[in-house]
């Protein structure tokens, strides 16, 4: 069967970037990489691009049937509105609301592509959990997503390292998150209705934070009695987050304190990710919850070890790409994370990472 999707770009080519690209050339796709400087070495051939240059963005985009923005979100307008010029299917992993709702209004414009953000872990691999769990239920209660990228051996007040964009923590961390409550949105603020969660024996905490969702709330409004999303972390940890940004009043100051929290707390190589999704309701006719909890671990890929943040992404944002290209997702307009099945995703080359056995030493996580 031919694919609807060929040659792909991969726009941005961190960790977690490299690793999309790799990913896709051993899908079978022609992939080219982009970045603000050349990238020797890597699997794919690689260019330089300025993301700040619209033409050169556009003209990068023309020997291509899609592109990949792995970019810090507010960069990924840009590239969507190059992809909308240049008429290719769009993907990207962006938390953020604002982008996402400018990707929806150019797939309104444009429907002849497809247009696919929040391909990442939280929003999209998460979402994806959830919506297949909830799919099995004659009614839904409520929807309970929880997504933690931890040090598997954390030390200090905060249990944490950010092997993650700190940027991108600090607005989870700040920013209002839209959650149903009694069936409708609404907008609550951020690191509030903490709650113990223990996996495998390990205790955590969770809290709400921005962005998680994606466009799940808009999705179930109205069908569901309750739904939110909530950061894992190590106990004490949001404690810890109030006093920085309260306490000291350095709310208003993101870029100072994202400094901050990454020279204190540098990217560790044995870290851990923890899946918790939970959907309460009436299955086969009986109150039921249905859970699905996992950890993930580093893991080699073609001989190079990967964080299990980067390796998690990756695979699923590359995933959706394949599931696009080979028609078992939509390849025109809008396609939210919910409307994707996770049997589908597992199916793919990538999505067959997450089937592998995933054990956290010493603490009792089985994938």
């Amino acid at each position: 069967m031919s694919r609807s999707i060929n040659r792909v770009a991969v726009v941005g080519l961190g960790k977690v970037g490299e690793l999309v690209a790799s990913l896709l050339d051993r899908a079978d796709f022609a992939v080219v990489g982009f970045d603000a400087a050349p990238r020797p070495g890597l699997d794919v051939p690689s260019q330089a691009v300025d993301v700040s240059d619209g033409v050169a963005v556009r003209k990068a985009l023309t020997e291509v049937d899609a592109v990949v923005s792995c970019l810090p979100y507010h960069l990924n307008i840009a590239v969507a509105e190059a992809a909308y010029d240049a008429g290719v299917h769009y993907f990207d992993l962006t938390e953020d609301v604002p982008t996402t709702n400018r990707v929806i209004e150019l797939s309104a414009a444009r429907p002849e592509s497809a247009f696919v953000p929040q391909c990442g872990l939280a929003p999209g691999l998460i979402g994806i959990v959830g919506a297949s769990l909830a799919a099995g239920f004659e009614t839904i209660r409520s929807i309970e997503l929880k997504v933690g990228a931890l040090p598997q051996n954390p030390t200090g007040l905060l249990g944490y390292a950010f092997n993650w964009s700190a940027e991108g923590v600090v607005n989870e961390y700040l920013n209002d998150c839209e959650v149903l409550r009694s069936g409708r949105r609404q907008m609550v603020p951020a690191m509030t209705e903490k709650e113990r969660v223990f996996i495998g024996g390990i205790e955590l905490e969770a809290a709400l934070t921005s962005g998680g969702l994606g466009t799940m709330c808009q999705t179930y409004e109205g069908r569901v009695h309750r739904l939110d999303y909530k950061t894992l972390r190590y106990p004490g940890h949001f404690r810890q987050m109030h006093f920085l940004f309260d306490e000291l009043n350095l709310r208003d100051r993101r870029e100072e304190v994202g400094r901050i929290l990454v020279d204190a707390k540098p990217p560790v190589n044995d870290d851990v990710v923890y899946l918790h999704a939970a959907v309460e309701g009436v299955k086969d006719g009986q109150p039921f919850r249905e859970n699905h909890v996992r950890g993930y671990l580093p893991i080699d890929i073609d001989g190079r070890t990967w964080r299990a943040i980067s390796w998690t992404t990756a695979a699923s944002a590359a995933s959706v790409v394949e599931l696009v290209a080979d028609g078992v997702l939509p390849h025109t307009g809008f396609v939210a994370q919910e409307d994707i099945r996770l049997a589908d995703l597992y199916s793919t080359t990538s999505g067959r990472l997450f089937a592998q056995d995933q054990v956290t030493q010493n603490q009792g996580v089985t994938a």
